[in-house]
């Protein structure tokens, strides 16, 4: 008697399942909840992983990101390291996901010879984690600019609200890897190379 009572019970809950599962199946909402929720704010961080001689230069230097621009479909996070204000995060929200690119100036603020390469997710992620595999864009860029290295390229962007910002770039001899603590804001510093105040 209490099996035949359990029953119509379990039939209900296991039919609400795919209504359920439906409505968690796309974490990308909340990913760029967190991430907008960072603007105007800016954020110490330190090296977790680095590979040399290609990441020397980060080695002892100050790490700060600033999440600086914000729209409803790109955010542009530019990123010190020490006194180099080269390098700029740009994270879109496209149809079928997000680009990630990154925006690379000299001094002078004009367009570094390598720049505006990066990725596109392939898939919903997770609503703390996105990956971008190499587009074809940058595949050809790399190549065009003897960096034959970089054409595996993948890139993930990580945030823990409250916690950390994650940046990592591997491939094969390579793994690059950046933790902003989101705990404690700090003093915002100054605009990207190429950018007004």
């Amino acid at each position: 008697m209490l099996i035949r009572c359990l029953v119509p019970a379990l039939v209900c809950l296991i039919s609400g399942l795919p209504a359920l599962a439906a409505e968690r199946a796309d974490p990308r909402p909340e990913f760029w909840s967190a991430l907008q929720a960072l603007c105007g704010q800016a954020f110490a961080g330190h090296l977790l992983a680095y590979a040399e001689p290609m990441d020397s230069g980060w080695l002892g230097e100050e790490l700060v990101m600033h999440v600086r621009e914000c729209s409803d479909d790109e955010i542009r996070i530019p990123l010190h390291v020490g006194d180099n204000r080269s390098r700029t995060w740009v994270i879109s929200r496209t149809d079928d996901g997000f680009r990630l690119k990154h925006d690379h100036r000299n001094e002078a603020g004009d367009e570094d010879g390598v720049t505006w390469y990066g990725g596109h997710t392939t898939d919903p992620g997770r609503a703390f984690r996105q990956t971008f595999p190499v587009d074809d864009f940058s595949r050809a860029l790399f190549l065009t600019n003897d960096l034959a290295g970089s054409v595996t390229n993948l890139w993930t962007v990580e945030v823990r609200p409250g916690q950390y910002f994650g940046y990592e770039l591997t491939r094969l001899g390579r793994n690059l890897k950046v933790r902003f603590d989101l705990s404690e804001p700090v003093d915002l510093p100054p605009p990207p190379w190429g950018q007004d105040g």
